[in-house]
């Protein structure tokens, strides 16, 4: 068996694979000798049929099949004995005059190499940096919250802006019947308001569904619409069941420990620093996404290097279960370029700063993650046993460790562009950041 390369460019090549039979005859013989063993042709015993008959039948199947599993793995060890790194994977070009008859065969393939560049993390002009304060206006909105949370209902006869409203949405045609809880302030129109404010415990109404809330995506929660009926529907019979007023919780001494322990906060003034303190470091993880966004396209932008364009849409037309036009291939490519720029980029600075993550580093970021969670629902001090348990179980799912994995790499590589790249901080509110980071010009 022989294997020549030959190089187009830079970025393409191809190998040419000469078979002789000599390379594959033992195989495709052992194939039809156990083929021999298991034949039950009529007219001859089971492990009987003469392997003449054996050949003339099976022959050319298992010579294709074995010939092409020799050329896989000949073609496998090659890449890796020469070090290429391609993109994709070869692509067999075809050969009309190929005959699986001879003795000997010729396959040839074409290659997408890698390009080679250099990725520069010295930036001239600063990337912003968004570090998101927790407001005066946001903790006044969490401590209503709070307080709503921990209160208590006090049951009223009448309807009034503020009190909640419990009732059942029904229509029979659409299959609508739900229970749901609003206030008048959801409630789009003054018609529909005034119909409801008139309503006592028990009776029922019948509400046009177009623009009965002020918040379209309300219509589908409270009835519990699905995306075949929710344009359809035109009408709801509502009865109103409850009518309640929440009494906020005081701001006192059971409250704070009920939310954060024994005497932790002992004051509206440390509650506000405590709710401002835990805000704002849910915020980082939104900020460094919103940063890594950014050097994302920074890089994108700044590294400068072709790609085997030709070879890689042609790579895309054929490869899938379902085979593109070279329409659909072209577009596939325009979407998909960025995203393999990038991980050619990463792949770059990963290696270029022995970045490493094993299992252990893995399990240990699954604890944290495990722990954070547990916070959230009061568990200040988890238990080590418990965390191994629940993390074993965790990351014996093989799409849980790879989410884990690409979570544990997206904070190495932040850490890296925080200490490598310059930015520019900005100090603003969570509004703002939203405003400013995510609205479209």
């Amino acid at each position: 068996m022989k294997i020549t390369r030959n190089d187009i460019d830079k970025l393409n090549s191809t190998l040419i694979v000469d078979i002789d039979k000599k390379d594959y005859e033992s195989n495709v013989d052992k194939v039809l000798i156990d083929y021999k063993k298991r034949a039950n042709i009529p007219g001859f015993r089971k492990g009987h049929t003469p392997i003449g008959l054996i050949k003339k039948q099976y022959g050319l199947s298992v010579k294709v099949d074995e010939v092409n599993k020799l050329m896989q793995k000949t073609l496998n060890d090659f890449l890796i004995k020469e070090d290429l790194a391609i993109l994709g994977n070869p692509i067999p070009k075809e050969n009309p005059e190929l005959d699986w008859n001879a003795d000997k065969m010729s396959f040839e393939f074409e290659l997408g190499l890698s390009p080679n560049f250099e990725v520069s993390l010295n930036n001239k002009k600063p990337i912003n940096l968004y570090e998101i304060e927790a407001d005066k206006k946001m903790i006044d909105s969490q401590i209503i919250n709070i307080q709503n949370q921990y209160g208590k209902l006090a049951s009223k006869l009448n309807v009034e802006d503020g009190f909640e409203l419990n009732g059942g949405f029904k229509n029979s045609e659409f299959e609508v019947d739900n229970s749901s809880t609003f206030q008048l302030k959801n409630i789009k129109g003054k018609l529909n308001i005034d119909l409801i404010k008139k309503m006592k415990i028990g009776e029922s109404i019948v509400l046009k569904t177009k623009g009965l809330f002020n918040k379209k995506s309300d219509l589908s929660f409270h009835l519990k619409l699905n995306d075949n009926n929710k344009d359809q529907i035109s009408d709801v019979e509502f009865t109103l069941n409850e009518i309640n007023e929440r009494i906020p919780a005081d701001l006192d001494q059971d409250l704070f420990d009920k939310l954060f322990g024994k005497d932790k906060i002992k004051s509206v003034t440390e509650l506000r620093l405590k709710l401002k303190e835990d805000a704002e470091k849910n915020f980082v993880n939104q900020s460094d996404q919103k940063l890594l966004n950014d050097v994302t396209e920074y890089l994108i932008d700044t590294t400068k290097f072709n790609l085997p364009e030709a070879f890689l849409k042609k790579w895309m037309q054929r490869t899938g279960e379902n085979k593109l036009t070279k329409e659909e291939a072209e577009e596939e490519y325009k979407k998909s370029e960025k995203g393999l720029r990038y991980q050619l980029i990463e792949s770059k600075i990963i290696e270029k700063n022995e970045i490493k993550i094993d299992l252990d580093q893995i399990k240990d970021f699954s604890k944290e993650m495990i722990k954070n969670q547990m916070k959230q629902y009061g568990q200040l001090n988890p238990d080590e046993k418990e965390l191994e348990s629940i993390s074993k179980r965790i990351l014996s799912n093989k799409d849980e460790v790879k989410r884990i994995s690409d979570q544990l790499l997206s904070q190495k590589l932040i850490a890296l562009f925080k200490s490598e790249l310059k930015f520019k901080t900005n100090k603003v509110s969570y509004e703002k950041f939203i405003e400013m980071a995510y609205s479209k010009n």
